[in-house]
């Protein structure tokens, strides 16, 4: 059993709360708040959407989570997302997803492409919604991530009871229209009901967006091709003693 796919033994003490904790105080509220008004946060300010869909874990494709990406653009081959598991304003940060257009991975090697996933089918299938955004708005967009692939790592594993982000991280997988990529019907009734959308509907006006070509060098998606999945362990190592020359940059040194 890989490292990723451990449960944890015991979940720390407390009275439940996820994570657990005890509430804010008049104090620290205070203090966020003024920072929040005294700093740029230029980063988060870079976040232009939200996006809600679904993601399979790699290792156990049964165990399927509705995700929400707050997305930037960092130019128009390349966006990074901060993953939670809701929109609430409680919601729990649970990954982070790097995107890349089809032209950008397919300069990948093959060993690194086998960690990514395609997106066409997650358009078109219209698990991927902005909500909120009418379909005429983000039609566009839709149309450049359906040629786009992502590297989704999960570091918080909620449905399985975690309280807090332990253990190894866990690479994650997107919907697909063959077996195990299929998501359960229940969890996407949820989400249409939650958004007041119709993910069938959706389907239905996305049939004619154009998807990538498969490459015939392109390995994303590795278990349809194989079955196989990757999983991440943790073992013990040595740890690195050499010391290299000191480099000075901006006051602070750097080996």
């Amino acid at each position: 059993m890989a490292s990723s796919d451990k449960a944890p033994d015991t979940m720390p003490v407390g009275d439940g709360t996820v994570p657990p904790g005890k509430p804010l105080t008049v104090g620290h509220q205070v203090i966020d708040k003024s920072a929040q008004m005294l700093q740029t946060l230029k980063p988060i300010k870079q976040m232009s959407q939200h996006v809600c869909t679904f993601a399979l874990y790699g290792h156990d494709m049964s165990r399927q989570i509705e995700t929400h990406h707050y997305i930037t653009r960092l130019n128009q081959d390349f966006l990074q997302s901060a993953v939670y598991d809701s929109h609430e304003p409680s919601a729990n940060l649970i990954g982070v997803e790097y995107i890349v257009s089809d032209r950008i991975f397919d300069t990948l090697p093959s060993d690194e492409q086998k960690l990514w996933h395609s997106h066409d089918h997650e358009v078109t299938s219209g698990m991927w919604v902005n909500p909120g955004v009418p379909e005429m708005i983000q039609r566009k967009e839709l149309e450049n991530i359906a040629h786009t692939y992502g590297k989704f790592w999960c570091t918080w594993q909620v449905d399985r009871g975690d309280r807090l982000p332990l253990g190894a991280p866990a690479l994650m997988m997107s919907p697909q229209i063959v077996n195990m990529g299929v998501i359960n019907p229940e969890l996407v009734h949820l989400r249409d009901n939650k958004f007041k959308i119709s993910t069938d509907e959706l389907r239905k006006s996305r049939a004619n967006i154009p998807v990538s070509k498969p490459g015939n060098a392109r390995v994303a998606d590795y278990w349809m091709h194989t079955g196989k999945c990757f999983a991440v362990d943790i073992e013990e190592g040595e740890m690195k003693k050499e010391q290299g020359e000191l480099k000075v940059v901006e006051g602070q040194k750097f080996p």
